[in-house]
């Protein structure tokens, strides 16, 4: 599961030329240059890129060297930077790596799978029983470099449960090191306050998987109390909280109080998505509802649509997502885990190179008046409804229930 997609912010047209003195600015210890199809800023705190022409690629260049000599001419610009965090009149104290071009179509999101242990036996799961496997923390480590010098943003944790991993302790250390947003996907169960204190990521995605019955019925009994207490004493210390919710026949009776619920708590993303029948889900098949039914419940959700969608209006599912298994494995996402284009050991930059990225005029679907909005779906669920370029019909009946409310 995973929340929205980035919030894309365009500084070009706050580019005039009026002159704003000559105060010296700094780039904010959130933010990074990322040279991606576009040069661009990333605010790792917010979430939020913001795309560059080559005076302010220039200007936010100088402003993250340690002399701080950017100036600018333009005060709305300056002032815009000011407002929205970007840049201060104060240095700030954070190390900051190279910036190098990105492959193109670029690595945006990696899902990082530390583990395939878990203390919850989930019905759904489409990682499948739990195995004391994980990857070794300096492969780790050369991952993150790698992902990080690839001009990477979000860097996705999960497992399994992160938190089984022998070795979170040190990594939790290391990660402040590096210039990307951390998410941590987690069940909450493990989430002590004597761990809130001291994480280092900027959001934690916690599974609600329906209210308590829904929830309960394919987590086990009193996981649902967790999960929500979990919520709770993160936002109390501090941390942006999102949700991620799979449909089942247990829940979905349950999402418009789901939705009220996530309100009222303030969670910042709410992702929703159907499972897929392996793993666990094999062994329940009856918590699959047909596309008709579940296809309904995916338009609630709010924050957007998931790294899952296209980019820039001709690709399809996942274009900037790759994915790492505590095996070692590489492959597109997770789902992908038993078709991996390569190894850790390949390295990062090889195992992209090998993802070619699908246009959508290959699709089935391709002439739908909704492909722009809909980017072909999931095409794990496509091709196991029978057809790698066919129908995501889970999210063609998403669109046309939203149609119909029109």
């Amino acid at each position: 599961m995973f929340k929205s997609t980035i919030n894309v912010v365009n500084l070009y047209e706050l580019m005039k030329k009026k002159r704003h003195g000559d105060t010296n600015y700094f780039l904010t210890a959130r933010c990074f240059i990322k040279q991606l199809e576009t040069p661009c800023v990333y605010d790792t705190a917010k979430d939020e890129l913001y795309e560059l022409d080559d005076a302010a690629f220039d200007f936010f260049k100088k402003a993250a060297s340690t002399g701080g000599t950017a100036q600018h001419g333009d005060s709305s610009f300056v002032s815009y930077c000011l407002d929205e965090g970007l840049i201060s009149t104060t240095p700030a104290a954070v190390v900051r790596p190279a910036v190098s071009q990105s492959p193109c179509p670029s690595l945006r999101y990696l899902e990082l799978q530390l583990t395939a242990q878990c203390n919850l036996k989930c019905k759904h799961c489409f990682v499948g029983d739990s195995r004391p496997v994980h990857l070794p923390l300096d492969t780790v480590v050369h991952i993150l470099r790698e992902f990080e010098v690839m001009q990477g943003l979000r860097l996705l944790i999960t497992g399994g449960e992160p938190l089984m991993y022998p070795d979170f302790a040190a990594l939790n250390e290391i990660l402040p090191e590096f210039a990307l947003r951390k998410i941590l996907l987690t069940n909450g169960v493990l989430l002590s306050d004597e761990l809130l204190k001291c994480l280092n990521v900027d959001e934690i995605q916690i599974s609600i998987d329906g209210l308590e019955y829904g929830h309960d019925a394919i987590r086990g009994s009193g996981q649902y109390k967790k999960a929500v207490s979990a919520i709770k004493r993160a936002q109390k210390a501090g941390y942006d909280v999102s949700a991620s919710t799979i449909i089942h026949s247990e829940n979905a009776g349950e999402f418009a109080a789901m939705e009220k619920l996530f309100i009222d708590m303030n969670i910042k993303d709410w992702t929703v998505d159907v499972p897929v029948a392996m793993g666990a889900m094999l062994r329940n098949e009856s918590l699959c509802l047909p596309p008709e039914e579940a296809g309904r419940l995916l338009s609630y959700g709010f924050q957007g649509g998931g790294v899952h969608g296209g980019g820039n209006g001709q690709w399809a599912c996942g274009v900037h997502l790759m994915s790492v298994a505590a095996s070692g494995g590489v492959s597109k996402c997770l789902y992908y885990a038993g078709e991996p284009v390569g190894t850790v050991d390949d390295g990062l930059k090889y195992c992209w190179s090998r993802i070619n990225p699908l246009p959508l005029s290959k699709l089935a679907c391709s002439g739908c008046p909704e492909i722009d909005t809909c980017r072909g779906g999931c095409r794990y669920r496509a091709a196991a409804l029978g057809d790698p370029l066919g129908k995501d019909l889970f999210k063609c009946h998403s669109l046309t229930f939203n149609l119909n409310l029109v």
